[in-house]
């Protein structure tokens, strides 16, 4: 069975794990897209990511029209590198630096009836771009070994 919805969230590919940047307007998605794209990620949807559940994985996708575009402030709408999907392996809730525990419990939230994982960061600290990497390695890590043999 397939099921699709589409939500606010700006997704990048990362170490071959799809992880959803999410927050409000001026959050910083789009900005560490941007930085993560810059250490080698490649975009799969800025602001808009459709999802759609297939084989019990949630894959996530950009509209045809901003496909393989990303805002970029003070400077507009740019093309970059992207790719056509990915597998959504994580979530990153951008939020405020005081928000970020030290040491958090695992979480997840559904999307498509599919636990993935959500991590907190602040989006515009030095260390985001590889506490992503990490996470999204992890992630991806997690998820092979959860598969059936």
């Amino acid at each position: 069975m397939s099921s699709a919805t589409q939500i606010h969230a700006t997704c990048v590919e990362v170490a071959g794990a799809g992880v959803l940047l999410l927050g409000g307007s001026g959050a910083g998605k789009s900005d560490l897209a941007l930085r993560l794209i810059d250490a080698g990620a490649r975009l799969v949807a800025d602001d808009r990511t459709d999802l759609v559940r297939r084989d019990g994985e949630v894959f996530a996708s950009a509209p045809a029209s901003i496909a393989g575009a990303i805002e970029v402030r003070g400077l507009g709408i740019v093309s970059v590198p992207a790719v056509a999907h990915a597998r959504v392996r994580l979530a990153i809730e951008l939020v405020q630096p005081e928000q970020v525990e030290r040491l958090p419990d695992a979480q997840t939230r559904e999307y498509l009836g599919v636990p993935i994982r959500v991590v907190m960061l602040a989006p515009f600290e030095a260390s985001t771009v590889a506490k992503v990497r990490i996470a999204a390695r992890d992630a991806g890590a997690i998820a092979v070994a959860a598969r059936p043999q």
